[in-house]
């Protein structure tokens, strides 16, 4: 064969066998560290597609918005991100996020209509859908047994109003054996909205609508619960994670807290401990929980979409699972077969029906800013409820362009 031929016959091999195709890379930002979640679902995604790289990066939690906000302005953002649920808001309002509702539309494994309407609302904005759930958790009250049988009150029947709350509350405080009746969290923080915003929404407000007589009340009583001493006095600087210490400590006879709580109260707390809804103002009256976790999100200007959003769905799809291996609730109904502390997940995935969004608002950080002021001013004794509450709406307001 002459050089020609054989250089002919290569040529021709060449242009028919394929190039070898290099896996496509996305990256990932979490708040999670090695061998959580978001660690486990990209390795898992990458083995079931050898042609999908999924690189994982950890931001901490206090860091991601800034983070993000840089990374974005530079070009060097990730394709897929963690975003705490009220962020979303605040970054889809400046395109930033991909509408993934087009491409949810075709999916045969995400539907719209089957999410809580929580977490639904949470990656929704102007008629997008910017982020999927990855996960949901809420609150809830846990009380001790033990102390309830000690103080004549029935476990079986736990409080179900304010009013019976508040009553327990005062049975159960024991101040000789440093025992307060409730703990909850009413930080300067994210936490101490968190924690008050099921107050109000229960009461006929909500984040744009504090200053009801319903969010008076509430208020109202979270000052007697510190005034007489049926709470700490920390629980003004007390976050949620220490507040629930105390209740495991034996310290507190209820505590307001979520799921999250469960392994390490189940190792901590010596006694027998249960779950109930969260008391709502009087019998009838709407129930609300506030709604935590957060999104899987993708950044407007990825390279690789229809990758990114296959990744996605692959964390979607594994939602029986959040329970008993992550310690999420499902943020869509979900059978979970012998699911771990049977007891609490049943309130807890109750709740979920009624587990409202913080928002959604582009300017979330500064609505709830307002929330925490007047929740500390109320309990510390520098306003009353209706000044503070009125304070806080007329700052809502200017954020809200109202």
């Amino acid at each position: 064969m002459t050089i020609a031929k054989l250089m002919g016959a290569v040529a021709l091999v060449t242009l028919s066998t394929p190039a070898w195709a290099e896996p496509v890379t996305i990256n990932l930002w979490t708040v999670d560290r090695p061998g959580e979640y978001h660690y486990k679902m990209a390795e898992e995604f990458s083995a079931k597609n050898p042609d999908i790289k999924v690189n994982v990066r950890s931001v901490q939690f206090p860091d991601m918005v800034n983070e993000l906000a840089k990374a974005m302005a530079t070009g060097e953002a990730p394709d897929v991100t963690y975003i705490d649920n009220p962020d979303v808001a605040l970054f889809a309002s400046r395109k930033l996020l991909l509408d993934m509702k087009p491409m949810i539309d075709k999916s045969t494994v995400i539907k719209l209509d089957t999410i809580f309407p929580g977490p639904l609302a949470s990656v929704s904005y102007k008629g997008g859908v910017y982020g999927v759930p990855r996960g949901a958790n809420t609150i809830a009250l846990y009380y001790n047994a033990d102390l309830f049988k000690a103080a004549g009150l029935d476990p079986a029947k736990p409080p179900k109003t304010w009013d019976e709350l508040y009553a327990a509350a005062k049975k159960l405080t024991n101040k000789d054996k440093g025992v307060y009746g409730l703990a909850f969290s009413a930080t300067a923080s994210e936490e101490g909205t968190f924690q008050f915003l099921p107050w109000l929404q229960m009461a006929g407000g909500d984040y744009n609508k504090v200053n009801v007589p319903g969010g008076v009340e509430a208020l109202t009583l979270w000052k007697k619960f510190i005034d007489e001493g049926l709470a700490s006095k920390d629980t003004l600087i007390r976050g949620q994670w220490d507040s629930t210490g105390t209740f495991n400590a034996g310290n507190a006879a209820m505590d307001i807290s979520g799921p999250w709580e469960l392994p390490r109260m189940s190792k901590d707390a010596k006694f027998d401990y249960r779950v109930a809804l969260l008391p709502v103002p009087k019998e009838g009256a709407p129930r609300a929980s506030a709604l935590g976790e957060g999104d899987n999100v993708i950044v407007a200007n990825s390279k690789h979409p229809k990758e990114a959003f296959k990744f996605v769905e692959y964390m979607y799809e594994q939602m029986p699972r959040a329970w008993n291996e992550f310690g999420y609730m499902p943020a869509y109904p979900v059978k979970v077969d012998k699911p771990n502390y049977p007891q609490a997940y049943e309130i807890f995935n109750e709740s979920m029906k009624f587990a409202r969004n913080r928002g959604p608002s582009p300017d979330w950080a500064k609505v709830s800013k307002a929330i925490q002021t007047a929740i500390q001013t109320t309990l510390t004794g520098q306003s009353s409820p209706e000044n503070a509450l009125a304070a806080a709406q007329k700052s809502i307001d200017g954020v809200l362009g109202k």
